[in-house]
């Protein structure tokens, strides 16, 4: 769903496309002429293979909760393990941690300006990625560990949490619905259309930084108050909380929108703000920033609207109609505590870490011409939901 930006700043301006015939890139092409998960992707996923694995392997998935990078792979291979071969030892650790951050010695557990603890690294090296090695390889190997069969990091309590299950067996599925009055309530209240703007020289972009690196880690928990800010990215929050509430398992965005184009991005955001009186600072922040007031991205995702109902079979919107867009974001392990504020953001674009869309429909959008790029006006409808997986107390 992710794809990098192909544009640089200047070309948002001019909207120039890059000559493709100049660039003397196998993989560059094979993506310019096959813009959709047609047989060429489908042929080389991993996913349709993890039927394969045999029994006697052992398998501990560990992966970050903020891997701008994976993501998705931990999490869909440890349920693609479990459905497939639901008798192999696999396990799942899922940690504070950016791209490979498990496998370091850094003391201070920082993701961008969020710090989660010290040492969470180091102990699970040695606490648990040790006695699984020492039990497989040097040890009986009869299975019994001693290990959870999810080991995974509550990014909101800041603590290690042990489950028999992923997602966990106790869990609700809750759904909870974009209000006009910017208020993210348990209750229905119309299906209001609420329009915003979508300047296609303007996008918004994925961080407030003014530059931009080739890896974009930090932005995965950075604060969301520079994006709230802007007329063409819509909030809804929920009151502050009076008791905890945690979230453990994926995420469902109902979406039902229009658009006056053919074309349109959809992002949705998961947000934890912090209480003002809120002063755990840590030096590895930015100066700007204080935690009072943090609005903390706890999850995000994208989904490219051609892409709804079939990455295979893209489809364009009838201009002004009312659409359903789904979009599933990855699995969270978070407690928005009592005092905080669960918030979440919709928009259009997200520059430059996804790509321009030209919001009118072409049938390959890596070939779209400067006419083919239009600023247009989209609506969510205030029947779109929610769906939390919500622990159970």
């Amino acid at each position: 769903q992710r794809q990098m930006c192909i544009r640089d700043r200047e070309s948002v301006d001019n909207l120039s496309p890059p000559n493709n015939d100049k660039i003397d890139d196998f993989f560059w092409k094979e993506l310019v002429e096959h813009p959709n998960y047609d047989e060429v992707w489908q042929s080389k996923g991993i996913i349709q293979h993890l039927n394969k694995v045999p029994s006697t392997v052992a398998t501990m998935i560990v992966g970050g909760e903020f891997d701008a990078e994976d993501l998705y792979g931990p999490l869909e291979t440890y349920k693609g393990i479990e459905k497939h071969q639901p008798n192999n030892y696999n396990t799942l650790v899922f940690g504070p941690w950016d791209h490979g951050g498990w496998s370091r010695n850094t003391v201070k557990g920082v993701v961008g300006n969020y710090y989660f603890g010290d040492s969470i690294a180091l102990k699970f090296q040695k606490n648990i990625e040790s006695k699984f090695f020492n039990h497989f390889l040097k040890g009986s190997g009869d299975k019994n560990t001693g290990l959870p069969e999810a080991y995974v990091y509550d990014s909101g309590k800041k603590e290690w949490n042990s489950y028999d299950a992923w997602p966990p067996k106790n869990i609700e599925k809750q759904n909870w619905f974009l209000s006009d009055d910017q208020k993210l309530t348990a209750a229905k209240k119309g299906n209001k259309g609420i329009k915003f703007i979508s300047d296609i020289k303007r996008p918004v972009p994925y961080s407030e930084d003014i530059k931009t690196v080739f890896t974009p880690r930090k932005y995965m928990t950075d604060d969301q108050r520079f994006a709230a800010r802007r007329p063409d990215v819509l909030v809804f929050e929920t009151d502050i909380l009076t008791e905890d509430f945690t979230l453990a398992g994926d995420i469902l965005a109902k979406l039902k929108v229009a658009t006056t184009g053919s074309a349109a991005d959809w992002i949705v955001k998961v947000i934890d703000v912090h209480p003002s009186d809120t002063k755990d600072n840590n030096k590895n922040m930015q100066k700007h920033l204080k935690m009072s007031n943090y609005h903390l991205m706890v999850r995000s995702e994208v989904m490219r609207g051609r892409f709804r109902n079939s990455f295979s079979k893209p489809e364009p919107f009838t201009p002004n109609k009312k659409t359903s867009v789904n979009i599933k974001l990855q699995d969270v392990n978070h407690t928005f505590k009592k005092g905080h504020k669960l918030q979440i953001q919709v928009q259009s674009t997200w520059f430059p870490l996804i790509d321009l869309n030209p919001q009118t429909y072409v049938d390959n959008i890596y070939k779209a011409g400067e006419k083919d790029f239009k600023t247009q006006t989209h609506t969510v409808f205030t029947d779109s939901s929610i769906e939390f997986s919500v622990l159970k107390k």
